[in-house]
């Protein structure tokens, strides 16, 4: 019996724990190197969710009492606080009384017409980010908030607009190292025009730039991060590796890129290699690229 074996058992001994799921692609056909065991567990006693790590094992602890005020899809979809993709496509190994089976039939049964709610409520989500970012570069217009504005716009187009665009398919989003062949696998030939500025808002340079920004790490705390990153390349994700890593990047050093002026010359060109300073569309351009990324979203194209 291995760790990830082991836990579930324990877990299911444990009263507390109502609901029990795998998460990730580890243990499916899907799986790589890089894959890594996750669970999902519904537990009374718990006020928020948590996140831990532990026995080779990635798990996100939820409040069992919610999880009864998701049994309608419309619910779980749009005031649920965790995405529903992961509700969805979770993988229950222990459900005593059948609340997050009765979930998960219910998002696998949504109609088209949910599905374009639902794909609205995202779309206005990157809206409300994006007039953020365009407030952002009115108040400023030097390297600190243009390389913000770029950060921003790629987490409201990969956070909001890819999984919008998955809806027309009535399909539910990936997640992970690998996202961008995920959404090109998904995505790219019934629409190329809204993967494409995806694609154009991470800059990707394949194998030479995956490099560059793995050596970019060096020195930023990016340990765990990087050593991810690696199996990727190793595994020929390249382009997955550096949308990893310019992410990551960002939300860890957020306080940094809004100090630029004051880092020094060899941390500014660190994080700029990271980010894809040289070669990503930085501020307006960003945000103009996701304006046009939320028109096709909405139109499927």
């Amino acid at each position: 019996m291995n760790e990830r074996q082991a836990l579930i058992e324990q877990l299911t001994g444990e009263r507390k724990v109502r609901a029990l799921a795998e998460t990730g692609s580890h243990g499916t056909p899907l799986a790589w190197a890089g894959s890594q065991p996750g669970l999902l567990s519904f537990e009374r006693g718990l006020n928020t969710l948590s996140r831990e790590s532990g026995r080779g094992v990635r798990r996100l602890r939820v409040p069992y009492e919610v999880l009864e005020r998701w049994q309608e899809a419309d619910t779980a979809l749009l005031a649920a606080p965790l995405p529903p993709a992961l509700l969805a496509q979770a993988r229950v190994v222990y459900d005593p009384a059948g609340a997050l089976t009765r979930v998960q039939r219910q998002l696998q049964q949504l109609t088209p017409q949910q599905f374009a709610v639902y794909r609205e409520s995202l779309i206005q989500q990157a809206e409300t980010r994006l007039e953020a970012v365009e407030a952002l570069l009115q108040r400023g217009s030097g390297v600190a908030a243009q390389l913000l504005a770029l950060a921003d716009a790629r987490r409201a187009a990969v956070e909001c607009l890819y999984p919008a665009l998955l809806t027309h398919l009535q399909l539910w989003p990936a997640s992970g190292v690998r996202l961008p062949h995920f959404w090109r696998a998904q995505a790219g030939l019934p629409f190329p025009k809204a993967v494409g500025r995806l694609d154009q808002l991470y800059a990707f340079g394949a194998e030479a730039e995956a490099r560059r920004v793995l050596l970019a790490t060096r020195g930023l705390n990016l340990v765990e991060q990087e050593k991810r990153a690696r199996l990727a390349v190793q595994a020929g994700y390249y382009d997955g590796a550096v949308r990893f890593l310019r992410d990551e990047a960002a939300q860890r050093w957020r306080a940094d890129l809004e100090r630029w002026p004051y880092l020094s010359g060899a941390r500014q060109d660190k994080l700029g290699t990271l980010l894809g300073a040289g070669s990503s569309p930085l501020g307006p351009v960003a945000a103009a690229l996701v304006r046009d990324l939320i028109a096709d979203v909405r139109a499927g194209r």
